[in-house]
């Protein structure tokens, strides 16, 4: 299949994998963060960690949308389902996200709560025209991939004055996110997780360009490399980090080229930014609250937002004691660190929010390295 099966050639990533040994140096350690959960999976699924060498080590990031969306959003989503009478709509992977009293979304619908998954909001849109006497309230979450349809949707909803239709709005952003990793503690103070370069998301960049990470790369001296899904987009990226770091440079480079530009997809960013506006604040599970990482619907669309239209108030809430989802979306532990993996958190019976999505790390550890672990 063509754009697929060469960027999964097995001879192709020996190969690759020969160079980054050659160049990597024996006097010192790389340690370079994926930041999206497509990589993880990626590195995951392909046993890639198995073609580096010892000092060339992978830190999984915060890059699952699923992940990082803390208990009190969850239950916001379910506050409607069960108590305000609405059709909640959201993504697939969003309705097993664990929330509060030991519930999730899929649960909420077992006990009546009227939600349905959709495939795009264009799904959402039509059960509010074809709901004309009931609320209809579309569950966004994302990074700036998944924001410009929903964007769209509020435009197109307000275009028809489909007066029963909103959002309820939980899009985040990744360079937000990134800055917060680099500033926290465990990377800044103590060295506990040291990053030398990360490998950046590929499918975030197709909107918002190469350019916002550049920030990164200057300010904190960290190399950033856009990198695809496949295998192979992976490893050649692993190459050009250590490279930069060899060299003692601190660049973004695009390795994606085949998709992502500098400047990104313009029209996407102008709705929305005509749509959206930043949120002082948000909590991000993992990494607690972090200012201006989140964005809400502009007055101009406020009623289309169903945080708005339903008074809807935040709550934090902790996670689950036992579960290390927090210190695994910021890097400092591994999926086979937590005491529950695999025992009583599984993707069946998922107790944190990394277990999950397909992306999320303990997910993704547990379908393709939980076996290795035992025989290591």
């Amino acid at each position: 299949m063509k754009y697929i099966d060469e960027f999964r050639d097995g001879d192709v990533a020996r190969t690759l994998a020969h160079k980054i040994a050659a160049v990597a140096q024996a006097s010192r350690n790389y340690s370079f963060m994926e930041f999206c959960g497509g990589h993880t999976h990626a590195i995951s699924r392909y046993g890639l960690s198995d073609l580096l060498p010892p000092n060339v080590r992978m830190v999984h990031g915060p890059g699952c949308p699923v992940c990082v969306l803390p208990i009190g959003r969850v239950d916001m989503a379910i506050e409607l389902a069960l108590n305000r009478g609405v059709i909640l709509c959201t993504y697939g992977d969003t309705l097993r996200v664990p929330a509060s009293q030991g519930l999730s979304l899929m649960k909420a619908k077992a006990r009546g709560g009227d939600i349905r998954m959709v495939y795009s909001t264009l799904d959402a849109l039509q059960i509010a025209r074809d709901n004309p006497q009931r609320e209809v309230v579309f569950f966004a979450i994302g990074f700036e991939t998944t924001t410009p349809p929903t964007a769209l949707a509020i435009q197109q909803a307000d275009q028809e004055q489909l007066s029963n239709f909103s959002v309820l709005c939980c899009h985040v952003l990744t360079p937000a996110a990134i800055s917060t990793i680099l500033e926290s503690p465990e990377v800044r103070q103590w060295g506990t997780v040291p990053i030398d370069g990360f490998i950046g998301p590929a499918h975030v960049s197709t909107v918002i360009g190469s350019q916002p990470y550049e920030f990164f790369a200057e300010e904190y001296r960290k190399p950033v490399v856009i990198a695809g899904f496949e295998p192979l987009d992976v490893m050649q990226a692993i190459l050009m980090l250590v490279r930069q770091v060899n060299e003692g440079r601190a660049e973004v480079e695009n390795e994606f080229s085949r998709a992502v530009t500098r400047e990104g997809n313009v029209k996407a960013q102008d709705r929305v930014a005509e749509v959206f506006e930043l949120r002082r604040a948000f909590e991000w599970r993992g990494l607690s609250v972090v200012p201006y990482s989140a964005l809400k619907v502009r007055a101009k669309y406020g009623t289309f937002d169903a945080e708005r239209r339903f008074q809807l108030d935040y709550r934090s809430v902790p996670d689950n004691k036992a579960c290390e989802c927090g210190a695994i979306l910021r890097g400092v532990k591994r999926p086979q660190d937590c005491k529950i993996f695999g025992t009583v958190c599984t993707p069946e019976n998922p107790v944190g929010s990394c277990m999950v999505s397909s992306e999320g790390a303990c997910a993704a550890h547990y379908s393709y390295g939980r076996y290795k672990d035992m025989n290591g």
